[in-house]
């Protein structure tokens, strides 16, 4: 109780003065409404969705469940759900019932091995993927079982004895399986890989599983790269979405459908990559969700007869914000999700039939219509090739052009991926923008949305082209008069901490501080450390012990932060998680370390419980506290 008083305090001392000034605030940002759709009735009449309310001061979270008519109306608050939706897990006729569970299937443990040293604590690896994402492995496979529905029925693992996960780590769920609609087979993605292989592959395919013969086949054999999301139509014909080359996470993903058996392509002449998709209810059509300018937006493709008569897609929804994915579709309607950077996520229904986007949540609206909201404007930057580059700015609310404002150059993470009109509740443009800084957020080489090879010209070059782009776009904006030049500060996370960490070999001068968030500082101990093998593999071409691999040794020798370190001289936070595997300890300690030796001011926030973002509430005020206030430090 007397934690709960203490942390009340600090928020209303913290973060009250800045609340009378009627805009977004850490606390005020942590504690909207965060909307998540469950699906749509079976009647079709209802959007069945979820808010989760935080409050930073007693560390709990309310969720409230409700529906809401379709053509809109008031939320109405229910206590159960699930009888509202179609079950997924049912076969489509009414017969089983399909579940995962956890199997033992490894030794691992000191206890594993000798049972009778009880006090024991030690885990034993003879094989690499011994660690992912934030867990150690254990030993234990997540199996995908069915059952008949009647109550003595045996629990049948069609993928017994077999050390492979579904749904897929770390971030797999229930669209890595599903009934055929004959209810003869069931249809299931993992990467049957172990050891070494699977920490150096993406190759994930799609199986199916025959009730009555008790075979599995591969539907995706051949294909080298990811195999994800399979979906029938209404007229059973299966799609997925497909990546071709193994070991590249980044890779275009299209989609692909069954005709007649053969597994056609129907986005491989589209010079973009599709992030998720929903068939249309009469199965002549896919809608799917991909990067477009900066932007997220909605599109469809017609499911063509053949392999020759394959259509372009067509794009429904054109703004600046993003369609970031697909609800569902009832008659003319789709749900879906959508925001922009100065709001978080709500559901809109798209209508088929005028194209018009109608706000059906208003979660946050109480909020939002009580605080001065940030301008966002699009700004064209000329890179040093030539190129021309979007790049978001983000001006702080009441923005006074006869100002002069310190100014952020925000580095995304990734490093591929679209800078879209994205709301983070970590890393928000919103709340950085309120806190007095200009925001400046370029798309550069790496970025989706911009063409594909736009998008692959990173990999194996991450301290090239794209890092004068960083500098080609704070440069472009430090020619307004409003921006002070004096005040010039980098930040960002994952790829973006990376940047941050290079950047400060190579800035000339240009920053007064920097915040690099679980960021690549030694790209060695990184290689030593991480655990998808394929991720750097890929990216930084290779490891760097192989003297013949001349893309490795340029990306170790050249583009290597630890390397410039003697060129450090200015601020620097740096943020690491414990529990971060994919960018692990090691980097942020040594960072530090390197810093506090040269005699730089610096910081470490160090987060014992997180993994690679910071997702416990309170935590997450006491970064963004330590964000803001290292910022009005140093800038």
């Amino acid at each position: 109780m007397i934690q709960k008083i203490v942390v009340s305090l600090l928020i209303s001392i913290t973060f009250g003065s800045v609340s009378a000034q009627e805009v977004m605030t850490p606390k005020m940002l942590l504690e909207l409404n965060k909307v998540s759709a469950k699906g749509i009735s079976k009647d079709g009449k209802d959007v069945i969705y979820s808010t989760s309310k935080y409050n930073v001061a007693t560390d709990t979270k309310v969720t409230t469940v409700y529906k809401i008519p379709i053509e809109g109306g008031i939320p109405f608050a229910i206590e159960t759900y699930k009888n509202l939706l179609p079950n997924k897990h049912i076969s489509p006729n009414g017969t089983y019932t399909i579940f995962t569970e956890d199997v033992k299937l490894k030794n691992i443990s000191g206890k594993d091995f000798y049972p009778e040293i009880k006090n024991s604590n030690v885990q034993i690896y003879d094989e690499l993927n011994y660690r992912h994402w934030d867990t150690w492995e254990d030993g234990a496979y997540s199996h995908v079982f069915y059952k008949a529905n009647s109550k003595y029925a045996e629990a049948i693992d069609i993928m017994s004895n077999e050390p492979f996960d579904c749904p897929q780590k770390p971030f797999g769920g229930s669209e890595d399986y599903l009934w055929s609609p004959d209810s003869q087979n069931i249809l299931y993605v993992t990467k049957k890989l172990s050891g070494t292989a699977y920490s150096v592959s993406t190759n994930t395919d799609i199986y199916s599983y025959n009730l009555a013969s008790k075979n599995t086949i591969n539907l995706t054999e051949g294909n080298k790269g990811y195999d994800t999301n399979p979906a029938f139509s209404s007229k059973n014909q299966l799609a997925w979405l497909q990546m071709k080359r193994d070991g590249y996470e980044a890779d275009k993903n299209d989609i692909i459908i069954l005709i007649d058996g053969e597994k056609v392509n129907i986005t491989e002449n589209w010079d973009e990559t599709v992030h998720s998709f929903a068939w249309d209810t009469k199965g002549e059509k896919i809608y799917f969700v991909a990067p477009n300018f900066g932007t997220v937006q909605l599109f469809e493709i017609n499911v063509p007869k053949s392999s020759n008569k394959i259509s372009q897609p067509k794009q429904l929804t054109n703004g600046q914000f993003d369609v970031s994915g697909i609800v569902g579709q009832s008659k003319n309607m789709l749900v879906v999700n959508r925001k922009d950077m100065n709001h978080a996520n709500e559901l809109y229904t798209y209508n088929l039939k005028n194209g018009t986007l109608k706000q059906l949540t208003h979660a946050n609206d109480a909020t939002y219509n009580s605080i001065t909201l940030s301008k966002v404007e699009k700004r064209m930057v000329k890179t040093s090739d030539g190129k021309d580059m979007l790049t978001w700015v983000i001006y702080p609310p009441n923005f006074d052009p006869s100002k002069k404002y310190p100014t952020i150059l925000y580095c995304k993470g990734g490093p591929q991926g679209p800078l879209s009109q994205s709301y983070s509740f970590r890393w928000n443009y919103q709340l950085m923008a309120a806190n007095g800084y200009i925001i400046v957020a370029p798309s550069r080489r790496g970025m989706s949305g911009f063409g594909i090879e736009w998008n692959e010209q990173i990999s194996k070059d991450y301290g090239g082209q794209n890092m004068k782009d960083y500098l080609a776009a704070i440069d472009d904006i430090s020619k307004e008069n409003y921006v002070d030049t004096d005040r010039l500060g980098c930040v960002g996370a994952s790829y973006g901490g990376y940047s941050a960490f290079y950047l400060a070999g190579i800035h000339e001068g240009r920053f007064k501080s920097f915040i690099a968030h679980d960021g690549m500082y030694n790209l060695r101990s990184m290689y030593g450390t991480t655990e998808e093998l394929f991720f750097v593999n890929w990216d930084l071409g290779g490891n760097y012990w192989d003297k013949n691999n001349a893309a490795a040794q340029k990306t170790f020798n050249e583009f290597n932060p630890a390397n410039f370190v003697d060129k450090w001289d200015t601020p620097i936070l740096i943020i690491q998680g414990a529990k971060d595997f994919r960018v692990p300890i090691g980097q942020g300690l040594e960072a530090f370390q390197a810093a506090q030796l040269k005699g730089i001011k610096s910081k470490l926030l160090f987060f014992p419980e997180e993994n690679h973002w910071v997702l416990n509430g309170q935590n997450s005020f006491i970064w963004h506290t330590e964000f803001y206030k290292w910022l009005d430090e140093t800038l």
